[in-house]
């Protein structure tokens, strides 16, 4: 089994097929986006597949160390995540067809109008630990 990571984007993707922003769609269409994901995340979970997923708030601060006793730096010359990823998935699938399976069919959520998004997702392996070795 390999984890990977589905990251869900506000932006930086190129443009999905049914690019209506959330906050665009009805309190019916939100609900229905919701209870896909959730459906979908429920039947992952029933097949073992499922590790967790996330919506994200907006809201967001960069941080980094800067010293001893000094204050973290909260601006940096990258783009903010708040306005990039809107939710996360990990699953843990036997091969990366299975990945890109299930990231295609997350990808057809609904939206507005009740017509799949056809967003972009992110899919990125977990990076495997060496192996221990023993003597």
């Amino acid at each position: 089994m390999a984890k990977y990571l589905l990251l869900k984007h506000y932006r930086g993707a190129p443009a999905p097929g049914n690019n209506v922003a959330m906050d665009q769609w009805t309190p019916a269409e939100v609900d229905a986006h919701i209870q896909f994901m959730r459906d979908f995340g429920a039947r992952l979970e029933a097949s073992g597949e499922f590790v967790a997923a996330d919506a994200l708030s907006p809201e967001g601060k960069w941080v980094r160390f800067d010293g001893e006793g000094r204050p973290p730096v909260t601006d940096g010359p990258f783009a903010e995540t708040k306005d990039l990823i809107a939710g996360w998935m990990i699953i843990d699938v036997d091969s990366e067809e299975r990945a890109i399976e299930l990231a295609g069919e997350l990808s057809s959520a609904p939206g507005a109008g009740g017509r799949p998004i056809h967003e972009w997702l992110e899919l990125r392996p977990f990076l495997a630990m060496p192996p221990n070795v023993t003597d």
